[in-house]
């Protein structure tokens, strides 16, 4: 079959374009890798986080960091590569896909990064990941939680993040085993106490992802979903929402939701006086610092998904070591978004020293072969290792999540509790929600 001019033409551009960004490295040569975020805009608060996390991966994957229990930080720069630094550009999607996907196209073309990171919210993720899979140019999304993006076969997309299917379930094996008594410091629960849920979700790409999750969910382990509903995110006014849950006199109150949407959410909640014995939120605004020091008490009990808490030092000294680290550079801890971004920064390091070139078949192939251990992780992975087929290609395998409890520790500082899974349980329950 002969093909057209314009499609020749166009098969020789993209392969230019795949030599610009894969061309071999000078001496002193950093490399490029464009990190796609919201920095401003509605989630500018986890937007800070992802990059204070990505920056501090790589100041470490760049420098001398001999003591600490993570490969990465004893080889200075990529070995295999002569030692050359990481160089991250940093670019502002402000929560709006289609500026997402021009980004991807500038850092591209322009930049001429060797790949690209990113975007958090699931929605820029699908429209620059569709950009990579059009350039042939290798993507890791480290904390885009949606499961379709998994979904859509591309041979250029490795998500590192667990996405909504499994976090999800973890909240539904939590209530469960709230019901059989396996929390710490909390007797069994009939379930009867527990088994009318009410659901509110942005609507883009994520939320609506994590409602029609919750609403499969609540069909397999027997809940009652008495109201569900989707709300437009950077709203300035949830009102009418939060009385259409409260009308519904749920056990349980789950969110998917962002940081101004969060804090939006849990005043208007206390405004309506509404009674519900959990309130969990899906990460993101619930784990923003801007929720914690926005609402002060009002979100001690308030129980949220994650995959950091500071606790995890306890049983892996390395992520006690990164969180010191950023702890004295941002005045306060990593949390799920800065942790996740860490390690996406930090896969991109390993990919690298194992390809030993900046190709982007070699990136690729060494892609789908890595396998980092848990041990080298600050987040409470058994590891890194990509789906190869299946329904989630370039999916993490060995990712798992924890929810977390905001309580108050002995000094009345609000700290965020490991609650599940119950084995790694740091206090006790607190059950049922204060209230408001």
């Amino acid at each position: 079959m002969r093909r057209s001019p314009m499609l020749a033409l166009a098969m020789v551009l993209i392969g230019c374009l795949r030599f610009a960004a894969g061309s071999s490295l000078a001496a002193g040569d950093s490399i490029k890798i464009g990190v796609i975020y919201p920095l401003t805009g509605s989630a500018a608060a986890e937007g800070r986080e992802l990059r204070a996390g990505a920056e501090l991966a790589a100041e470490i994957a760049n420098g001398s960091f001999p003591d600490m229990a993570m490969d990465m930080a004893k080889r200075v720069g990529i070995a295999s590569l002569g030692g050359a630094k990481v160089e991250l550009i940093f670019k502002d999607h402000e929560g709006n896909p289609t500026l997402g996907a021009d980004l991807a196209k500038k850092l591209i073309l322009d930049d001429k990064v060797v790949g690209i990171l990113g975007a958090y919210h699931s929605a820029v993720t699908k429209t620059v990941s569709a950009v990579c899979e059009q350039y042939g140019i290798p993507m890791i999304n480290d904390s885009s939680t949606s499961p379709g993006l998994t979904e859509l076969g591309y041979r250029w997309f490795w998500r590192t993040t667990p996405h909504d299917v499994a976090f999800t379930k973890d909240l539904f094996e939590f209530l469960k085993g709230l019901t059989e008594g396996k929390a710490k410091g909390v007797p069994a629960v009939p379930k009867n106490e527990l088994r009318v849920l009410a659901v509110a979700c942005e609507k883009t790409e994520w939320g609506s992802r994590v409602s029609s999750t919750i609403e499969a969910f609540a069909k397999e382990y027997g809940y009652d979903l008495k109201k569900s509903l989707l709300y437009a995110a950077k709203s300035v006014d949830l009102s009418a929402e939060v009385r259409s849950l409260v009308a519904a006199k749920p056990d349980v109150m789950l969110f998917a939701s962002y940081a101004s949407d969060a804090v939006l959410l849990m005043t208007t909640l206390k405004a309506e006086k509404a009674d519900t014995k959990i309130v969990w939120g899906q990460n993101a605004g619930f784990e923003a610092p801007e929720f914690r020091s926005t609402l002060g008490d009002d979100v001690v009990g308030v129980l949220t998904r994650t995959v950091f808490a500071p606790k995890l030092a306890e049983a892996k000294p390395v992520a006690g070591q990164v969180n010191g680290l950023y702890r004295k550079a941002a005045g306060h801890d990593l949390n799920g978004a800065s942790a996740r971004a860490f390690t996406g920064v930090q896969t991109w390091v390993e990919i690298l020293q194992k390809s030993g070139s900046i190709q982007p078949a070699a990136i690729q192939k060494a892609a789908n072969s890595i396998v980092i251990p848990g041990d080298q992780l600050v987040v409470p992975w058994s590891g890194i290792k990509f789906s190869k087929d299946g329904g989630h290609l370039g999916q993490n395998e060995k990712g798992s999540g924890i929810i977390g409890q905001y309580q108050k520790d002995r000094e009345g500082n609000i700290v965020l509790e490991i609650v599940y899974p119950f084995e790694l349980a740091t206090a006790n329950l607190l059950y049922p929600f204060k209230g408001f």
